[in-house]
């Protein structure tokens, strides 16, 4: 039996609903709404946490709930201690007010880039992060 010294840890944890281990990383993102195959909306903005199943990010304006969206960031961790990364997110928009939105993701993939990251084409890797 397990017992429960800190009522208050179990009152924090009937309050935090997410399954996904959340980290606290902070980089720069662009998003891109997506309507069909044509872009609706473009703005940018910084991510505040991310967990392999959504990821919370400051956002220019309003964006709408239920919208596809596509985020591109630089991920923080080089490849092999030289490649820089970049994670590529698509999902959908779960929550959003004026200042943030959180979208729950669908499939992500990490691509590589050049050191003064030119646009072209990339190597796309898709990954699966488990908890």
């Amino acid at each position: 039996m397990i017992e429960i010294q800190d009522d208050s840890l179990l009152r924090n944890s009937e309050r935090e609903r997410r399954n996904k281990r959340r980290f606290q990383i902070e980089q720069e993102v662009r998003y891109k709404m997506l309507y069909g195959q044509r872009i609706a909306e473009t703005g940018n903005g910084k991510t505040m946490n991310i967990s392999s199943g959504g990821v919370w990010f400051s956002t220019e304006s309003m964006l709408t709930t239920g919208m596809p969206v596509e985020l591109s960031m630089t991920w923080p961790v080089l490849l092999n201690d030289n490649c820089p990364m970049k994670l590529m997110i698509y999902g959908c928009v779960v929550r959003s007010n004026e200042r943030s939105a959180a979208v729950a993701i669908e499939r992500y993939e990490f691509r590589t880039q050049g050191r003064n990251f030119p646009p072209g084409p990339q190597l796309g890797v898709e990954v699966q992060l488990t908890n």
